[in-house]
């Protein structure tokens, strides 16, 4: 690293050095995590005054034109908007596109806006593993509505649920079919859908996918604090943006109100670090001299049908305690 980006400096606001610090926190590199963790820990009385939002939806249902529109009417209420968007990488180059600020023209030279594209690499659901510490970064550095949006229904929505105050889920006109194939625990985690896309020739469909949702929705068990809400809209036209932040707005005073808020925060935390506690252990457990020796070996006896998965693990597991 050239210059290491000091805690005075995001606390400030200094986006040059916001973003360097997130640059840090996500190299691989063992002498920068050090200095990652020792500005994280600096900066951590600063953060959590925030709402946190995820954001996600199948291909092709507007999250970037949403986010867009939904990200200038944010601002334009006062508020500092840091948008996470994780990007897919390429399984064979490990590249990725992020193209998120061509994406979101308007939001990107906004200066109450930060956006920040993360290649997802390996992370477990196309979840960048450092999203946890850029979400403090952002909010130490000023930026009280953080989006984070993801690369498509799948595995990443129960990741992105973990880390969010409030999840949103998008979906397209036209919800028979599409309804079928959204997983029952997906619904179950969204605290409200919003139907995109509603205007022109398909207003009348996306009100019929409204009462779907609905119907399916009540079929759910959410809890009793809140009822999740299914709302239409057109970011295109930028119509039902309102709707969507004045739900955000309601569901955080009434979890507020129930201790609900602080209490699932204290939850994501301990969830975030016995998910580190499990990638470090991995990580320890490659290095250690013995098993990389041993390793590429094992694997073969795996693959060759000649060791039990199970017997292999607990011969790795052995050698580590050598």
């Amino acid at each position: 690293m050239q210059s290491t980006p000091t805690a005075e400096a995001i606390l400030a606001g200094d986006r040059r050095a916001l973003a360097k610090a997130i640059t840090l926190v996500e190299s691989q590199r063992v002498e920068d995590r050090a200095i990652a963790q020792s500005l994280l820990n600096t900066l951590l009385p600063h953060t959590g005054k925030s709402i946190r939002v995820g954001v996600t939806g199948v291909p092709g249902v507007g999250k970037s034109t949403f986010i867009e529109a939904f990200g200038q009417h944010v601002i334009s209420k006062g508020h500092r908007l840091a948008v996470l968007a994780v990007d897919p990488s390429s399984p064979v180059a490990g590249g990725s596109i992020l193209g998120d600020k061509t994406r979101m023209e308007q939001l990107s030279r906004a200066d109450a806006a930060f956006i920040r594209p993360s290649p997802a690499g390996r992370a477990l659901g196309g979840v960048a593993s450092k999203t946890r510490e850029s979400l403090l970064l952002c909010e130490a550095a000023g930026f009280d509505v953080i989006l984070i949006e993801t690369v498509g229904v799948g595995q990443s929505e129960h990741q992105v649920a973990g880390m969010v105050d409030f999840f949103l889920l998008l979906m397209l006109p036209g919800g028979g079919d599409e309804l079928q194939g959204i997983k029952k625990g997906i619904l179950e985690l969204a605290h409200a859908i919003a139907v995109n896309k509603a205007d022109g020739e398909s207003q009348a469909l996306a009100r019929t996918t409204q009462q779907h949702y609905r119907g399916a929705m009540s079929l759910l068990n959410h809890g009793d604090v809140w009822e999740p809400r299914v709302m239409m809209c057109s970011a295109l036209n930028g119509v039902g943006i309102d709707t969507v932040w004045q739900t955000i707005s309601e569901y955080e005073e009434v979890a507020r109100e129930k201790g609900l808020f602080e209490q699932a925060r204290a939850d994501q935390n301990l969830t975030w670090m016995r998910q580190l506690v499990d990638e470090l252990l991995r990580s320890s457990l490659t290095q250690h001299p013995a098993v990389r020796a041993a390793l590429p070996r094992i694997e073969a006896a795996v693959t060759n049908a000649q060791q039990t998965p199970l017997a292999a693990a607990e011969a790795i597991l052995a050698l580590s305690r050598e």
